[in-house]
């Protein structure tokens, strides 16, 4: 039986190698992307997401982490980074999506008022995010994504489905002011020199978005999921996180010599 750092006597002008020969001796650790956001981000590994997406382009390069909490504003959000990110951790991730925003621009007054957070609060919290990682590495690339437009007739045929004549009269969320909240997101990016994808205004280019890309109203289609991914593979990528440019973990198998598999482990 053949055991790594061991190979067959050649008794052809098969290529030898070496007695033990060191398998996995690189030592290599295949990179992180985290994805840290709400429910958009926490259902982005379901079929057509936009997290499983990105998993995919970034194949045997980096290993796409899925941090979302469903129902989570910014300010809970503060509870989590040092659990999620910790300064001591021995790797800190390439690259993270910080994806919140829909939560907290929901009204108050209105039922879904106990997610609310001041604008202003808001913006201050992402930057505490923001600066948190940046203290974690000086080199991850940090990419904030705004909260997506909202379908309020969307966010009506829903609450319908749910709880019939019993549904809440007035809209919780707001196009208008999801719109703010995106903006100052886009503002905080500009203040601290990172990227921001702005998905507020990008789905909103196409003509009938408010079904198209969204599902309720408020969550993605996978149409909807899948301008994400381009968005932010977009972003990654002039970010200089090109998937092609990025080595594999491992070598490719068209690298490994059959009959002397441990050179490619060297």
């Amino acid at each position: 039986m053949m055991t790594p750092g061991s190979c067959p006597a050649a008794a052809t002008d098969a290529p030898v190698c070496p007695a033990g020969a060191a398998v996995g001796s690189r030592g290599l650790v295949r990179p992180r992307v985290v994805l840290f956001g709400d429910s958009i981000t926490e259902q982005s590994f379901r079929p057509g997401g936009w997290g499983a997406a990105l998993a995919d382009t970034y194949s045997r390069k980096a290993d796409v982490v899925v941090r979302g909490y469903g129902g989570y504003n910014t300010r809970w959000a503060l509870f989590l980074i040092h659990h999620v990110f910790p300064l001591d951790g021995t790797a800190p991730p390439l690259a993270t999506t910080i994806f919140f925003g829909a939560n907290d621009a929901a009204l108050l007054g209105r039922t879904s008022e106990r997610q609310h957070v001041p604008v202003s609060e808001y913006k201050e919290n992402l930057k505490r995010i923001v600066n948190h990682l940046k203290d974690c590495s000086n080199s991850m690339v940090i990419v904030l994504i705004t909260p997506p437009p909202i379908d309020e007739e969307g966010r009506e045929r829903f609450a319908r489905s749910l709880y019939g004549e019993n549904a809440r009269k007035l809209p919780e969320r707001t196009n208008e002011m999801a719109g703010v909240y995106a903006g100052q997101c886009i503002e905080l990016a500009r203040e601290m020199h990172i990227p921001c994808v702005n998905i507020w205004s990008k789905m909103q280019e196409t003509e009938g978005w408010q079904t198209l890309y969204l599902s309720d109203g408020l969550h993605l289609t996978p149409e909807g999921n899948n301008v994400v991914h381009k968005e932010v593979v977009k972003t990654l990528r002039n970010a200089g996180l090109k998937s092609e440019e990025m080595p594999y973990d491992f070598p490719h198998h068209s690298k490994i010599d059959g009959s002397c598999p441990d050179k490619a482990f060297e």
